[in-house]
């Protein structure tokens, strides 16, 4: 094997390790807690500053309250990249029986 070869392998191996490591995740705002109704309602929305969108295609991914071992903590809005011919539906709380279920912002055509 010519030392030519034998680089190309070594690349080849050192960058699959470092790749091994790598988390893909999908665009959009971070998971909401999706799990069993609630007993206890969220308070009301936080008022965010908005201003104007960082860069063009952006869009606002508002703040929302989320369900983090046993109370509700609010997780602040951020801009990030939209998507063409969709809309993002925020985050939101709803009744359900007795208690309340979070419904995970998501997009919509």
């Amino acid at each position: 094997m010519s030392k030519r070869s034998v680089s190309a392998v070594a690349i080849a191996i050192v960058g699959g390790a470092m790749l091994a490591g790598c988390v893909v995740t999908p665009a959009g705002p971070p998971d909401a807690y999706v799990g069993a109704t609630v007993a206890v309602a969220p308070p009301p929305l936080r008022v965010e500053y908005v201003g104007v969108a960082p860069v063009p295609g952006y869009v606002w991914f508002g703040g929302y309250w989320n369900w983090v071992g046993g109370r509700h903590v609010w997780v602040p809005g951020y801009w990030g990249p939209g998507r063409a011919g969709y809309r993002w539906v925020p985050h939101h709380w709803v009744r359900v029986g007795g208690g309340w279920r979070i419904v995970p912002g998501h997009w919509v055509r």
